[in-house]
């Protein structure tokens, strides 16, 4: 990757000092630990499909009038959010390829600012986006199990301010994490969120699953039809597995990532580990 490169801190190990560095590389230095060498051109369509997606839901939600409630209004926070790291991803890639071609010279100081600001925006837009998540399950939740006190316990009023609150806290948070990157103690506080941000939906969403399974076992036991039942609950339990496997499969190598640049920055395989960085963002 060229100079301005997405989330540039976390590529290398900080810990570890340059003659360290170069003889884990070195101990590390097999096929496997080459790393991808992913062309800028596939984060560059990789940000449009992605701007194009959001765009869309954000754009359904405000045109259908029928949609203008706390649950879509958190969908469409959601939205933004992920909007963001494409369109951060688009500036930055564009940057990189009108660098590369050499169609546009920056100072290099100016460069190390723009990267900064960038990265600030994606991480502020990563940590907006886990909040939504959590913001959802725990709306959901609600939905269900306070049905009846839903628009009562869920206004408008306490929306806004929700939304809010998430967007000024991750903008605090990214600006902490970018001034104080080489503290493994922010690390420490981004990893420990994302596992809060896990478990809660963990929780909430197999607590709401066994209530539906609940439900639907009751439901044929009066009807004496136990193979809706047995549909109804295998339907259930494939979508919650989807649900909960894919944010795992998208955010635990990033994270993962992040653990070992705490605990292992200068070991063999965490070096190893750390090349396929440009996997994980995509």
């Amino acid at each position: 990757m060229s100079t301005l490169a997405p989330l540039h801190l976390l590529r290398e190990p900080w810990n570890a000092s340059e003659g360290n560095q170069s003889n884990t590389t070195a101990g590390a230095g097999g096929p496997w630990c080459q790393g991808l060498n992913i062309p800028n051109e596939l984060f560059l369509t990789l940000g449009l499909v992605s701007l194009v997606e959001n765009l869309l839901v954000v754009a359904a939600i405000l045109k259908n009038r029928n949609l203008h409630s706390p649950t879509y209004y958190f969908i469409c926070c959601l939205a933004v959010s992920d909007m963001l790291v494409s369109v951060s991803n688009l500036v930055e890639t564009l940057f990189m390829l009108l660098m590369e071609h050499g169609v546009l010279v920056i100072h290099a100081s100016i460069v190390r600012h723009m990267d900064n600001v960038i990265d600030m925006l994606i991480c502020s837009s990563i940590m907006s986006s886990l909040s939504f998540l959590g913001v959802i399950a725990v709306d959901r939740y609600i939905t269900i199990f306070y049905a009846l006190r839903y628009h009562s316990i869920m206004t408008l009023q306490r929306a806004v301010v929700t939304m809010a609150s998430v967007w000024l806290a991750s903008t605090v948070s990214s600006t902490i994490f970018i001034t104080y990157y080489r503290n493994n103690a922010i690390l420490l506080c981004l990893i420990g969120f994302f596992l809060f941000v896990l478990v809660l939906m963990l929780v909430l969403y197999i607590h709401m699953f066994i209530l539906s399974r609940h439900h639907l076992c009751s439901i044929s036991s009066q009807q004496k039809q136990p193979t809706i039942y047995r549909s109804s609950s295998l339907k259930g339990t494939i979508t919650l597995t989807i649900l909960l496997g894919v944010f795992f499969i998208c955010w635990g190598p990033f994270f993962f990532h992040l653990i070992l640049i705490v605990t292992c920055p200068t070991n063999p395989f965490c070096t190893c580990f750390f090349s396929y960085f440009n996997l994980f963002l995509i």
